[in-house]
């Protein structure tokens, strides 16, 4: 299993630092998200500043953006890489695609198919000399002039990884991606039962191998020495799980596990910011379902077993010990 470090404070400046950091504290790789800074941009100081880590967006906003601007920086980060790039693409939900990003929201599983489809077809047409012919419902693409093709990628093409939560987006993984990355907001039951039958389906579908398509599974680690430091870094944990469970679209999981009471409630609080109160909402038994919690010496084991079925865990660390190393036990005890 690879471990990777999510760069949740790095901005565009200190990415390079804060991958630094993580390559030399045993993790395999590092992943940049869409938030407050373009997710491709810290990827940049990152790959200059290190030199064995895999360099991921997850994710980068597809619907935000189109097939071809996503293959051209995606190329990019693979030549400054040195072809340790992973394209990590993800829909996000209605309202931020059409009121943030002002594009367009339809059939968001069939559109997402093509969108990778597209992709693969603008490489094709850059690295084997294919004729570029994409003539697709939502995207075409028709034109290459030999101007603007930055020609075959010594690297190869990189990987692309598709976020999915629901079972409809998790079978266009398994059938058109590399990878599967997994929303912080699951849990081994409702991956086993749900969502991992959905990725096989969409894996036969495409005719792939057992086993081919990667599955990277972002996980909510709460580290402390002292019950106060664990306490402290539940909390942070607690109030992201409840902003995620909030989300309409997530209540899916909720519902596997008999929680879904309390997703009208959070969706209610988020819209008027009360995010102390949704907190409240978020019982020990989510927080310990969804998330692994304990000293750095003692959460490593359980962690690859929480995480049995992935072949990449991105932890997503509230750290209270007061060690920025902490997390190298845990990485060493669960490999």
């Amino acid at each position: 299993m690879k471990f990777e470090s999510a760069l949740l404070t790095a901005g565009v400046t200190e990415a390079g630092e804060a991958a630094r950091r993580a390559e030399a504290q045993g993790y395999d790789g590092v992943l940049s998200f869409e938030g407050p800074h373009d997710p491709f941009l810290p990827l940049v100081d990152a790959a200059r500043a290190t030199e064995r880590v895999e360099l991921s967006t997850a994710i980068a906003i597809a619907f935000a953006r189109n097939p071809m601007s996503c293959a051209q920086i995606a190329n990019d980060l693979q030549l400054i890489s040195g072809g340790r790039f992973i394209l990590g693409l993800g829909t996000q939900i209605r309202p931020h695609i059409e009121r943030r990003f002002s594009q367009t929201w339809s059939k968001p599983n069939a559109r997402m198919r093509e969108f990778v489809q597209a992709i693969r077809a603008i490489w094709r047409c850059w690295n084997e000399g294919e004729k570029l012919d994409f003539r697709g419902e939502f995207y075409t693409h028709t034109l290459m002039p030999p101007i603007f093709s930055p020609g075959k990628n010594p690297h190869g093409v990189p990987p692309i990884f598709l976020a999915g939560f629901g079972p409809a987006m998790v079978r266009v993984a398994g059938e058109v991606a590399d990878g599967w990355i997994l929303h912080p907001l699951h849990t081994p039951s409702f991956v086993e039962s749900v969502t991992m039958p959905a990725l096989r389906e969409g894996m036969a579908k495409a005719g792939k191998a057992e086993r081919s398509v990667q599955v990277s599974a972002q996980t909510i680690l709460m580290l402390g020495e002292t019950d106060e430091q664990i306490a402290k870094a539940r909390d942070g944990a607690r109030a992201q799980i409840s902003f995620y469970s909030s989300t309409p679209a997530y209540k899916i999981l909720l519902d596997h596990h008999g929680w879904g009471d309390i997703q009208p409630e959070l969706n209610r609080l988020s819209k008027q910011g009360n995010w102390l109160d949704m907190m409240g909402h978020i019982s020990d038994e989510i927080l310990d379902a969804v998330g692994v919690c304990g000293k750095p010496s003692e959460v490593g084991a359980r962690l690859r077993e929480r995480n049995r079925f992935a072949d990449r865990t991105s932890l997503i660390v509230y750290n209270e010990t007061g060690d920025p190393d902490a997390v190298v036990s845990v990485i060493r005890d669960a490999r």
